[in-house]
């Protein structure tokens, strides 16, 4: 097995742990979990509900911070970054889908998709927002808001805001949870083309297998601990 080197790793994690205080208890959430991603790299994380899969997710982008242990995205340990340094470094390399859309529902779909554009200070936010849209194929929606949207046409939509920016890493959490198995499928074909044109690494929670099996390495996270799947 190859193991990849520290220049190919744009996003590690050495030794995390999580707990949490319940009643008076310590709850381990996370315990020793190591990962290392490469660049265009695709990592399906995989278990069952309340595994800690989303809690894992939430540490590697630097949306939660762990008990113990060390994240570094882009070569930057985020622990050694505060709450706007990690925000920061979000902004300039990182992307979400989330299951529940996430859109912002007094923007329409252009507005949505040029917020982070404009956020950086890109003065061709409507230009590089239309492209994208017109890319995931809603050229004819690019007026309505969320609301007027179909949950499959709202997931197209927070595609191209996710990849508008070409992240370094993609955070995908349930992509698909919320979509019919039809539409579903077509969201995954796009996004991985989508992630195969950036470059981008995928990092995905899902209860799908088929959409697991995508990806070029699967790991189960049972009982807090994270191990690499055959399959």
């Amino acid at each position: 097995m190859n193991t990849p080197s520290q220049q190919d790793v744009i996003l590690g994690a050495r030794h995390v742990a999580r707990q949490v205080d319940y009643h008076g208890q310590t709850l381990d959430i996370l315990h020793d979990v190591s990962l290392a991603v490469r660049g265009g790299e695709s990592v399906a994380i995989v278990g069952a509900s309340g595994s800690g899969k989303s809690t894992l997710l939430a540490i590697l982008a630097g949306l939660d911070s762990a008990s113990s242990g060390d994240v570094a995205l882009a070569g930057q340990s985020l622990t050694a970054l505060d709450e706007d340094g990690r925000a920061l470094l979000r902004r300039r390399h990182v992307g979400f889908v989330f299951q529940n859309f996430q859109l912002l529902p007094q923007l329409t779909a252009l507005e949505n998709v040029m917020l982070p554009l404009e956020l950086a200070g890109r003065r061709d936010a409507r230009e590089a927002a239309t492209a994208m849209l017109q890319r995931v194929g809603l050229a004819a929606r690019l007026a309505h808001y969320p609301r007027l949207l179909s949950g499959g046409e709202q997931q197209r939509v927070a595609l191209a805001r996710a990849f508008v920016m070409r992240p370094t890493v993609l955070f995908a959490d349930e992509p698909t949870g919320n979509l019919d198995p039809a539409t579903g499928s077509q969201i995954v074909a796009l996004m991985f083309e989508l992630n195969a044109e950036a470059g981008t690494a995928l990092v995905l929670v899902t209860h799908d297998a088929e959409l697991a099996a995508r990806c070029s390495a699967i790991y189960r996270l049972e009982d807090g601990k994270l191990q690499r799947s055959a399959a």
